[in-house]
């Protein structure tokens, strides 16, 4: 049996596609967007991954570090894995653009500063 991913493994999974999109969509525009498939959907599937892994943050990780719109995260998953014929490239970007520097910074912070052994132990008792 697979041992079950924690917390931090969760967010090192949401470190590392953020990452991932970041360096693939420097430089990007709409127009590169629109015409290079492959490009939008592996930009696409990571930002899945990050609001999967977010979503399967622990409720008490989650609401011990509010700053972090959960919920948004989580929903955005959501629209692109079940409402995907709807979403528009100029979205994509935006949350590229906008959201993730944010949400990279943020998630650094908790990997550095949360004791995992800690929090580990704590979260099993």
């Amino acid at each position: 049996m697979r041992e079950q991913i924690k917390d931090q493994g969760r967010l090192e999974h949401m470190l590392e596609a953020i990452d991932r999109i970041l360096r693939y969509s420097t430089g990007l525009t709409i127009e590169n967007l629109r015409s290079n498939e492959i490009i939008y959907y592996g930009l696409v599937k990571n930002i899945e991954i990050i609001g999967e892994a977010a979503y399967k943050l622990t409720e008490s990780f989650r609401s011990q570090h509010q700053e972090t719109a959960w919920r948004k995260i989580i929903s955005m998953r959501h629209v692109l894995v079940h409402g995907y014929y709807q979403i528009k490239e100029h979205e994509v970007l935006y949350v590229i653009e906008d959201d993730l520097p944010t949400l990279r910074n943020q998630i650094a912070k908790y990997l550095s500063e949360t004791d995992w052994e800690k929090w580990e132990k704590e979260a099993t008792e």
